[in-house]
């Protein structure tokens, strides 16, 4: 059985928005794996260790915008 790729984008689309951006997600992360060199383990942990963190709720996150704006701040 051949699957086609108009097929499959139908299908995706019909599943509820989470799944969606599930599924999304993984098709970029795909994408990203084949040009990036795999990370050292040590910064996997930390990558993992930071995720917890957010997951948790421990740390506030900044919106990029704002962050970037007073950096520029800073250096004006």
């Amino acid at each position: 059985m051949s699957i086609t790729a108009e097929q499959v984008i139908m299908d995706a689309l019909e599943l509820p928005t989470p799944l969606r951006a599930f599924v999304a997600e993984k098709l970029i992360e795909s994408l990203d794996a084949l040009d990036s060199p795999s990370l050292p383990e040590k910064w996997k942990q930390e990558v993992c260790r930071r995720c917890a963190e957010m997951d948790r709720g421990d740390v506030v996150l900044c919106d990029a915008d704002q962050v970037f704006a007073k950096a520029f701040a800073l250096l004006s």
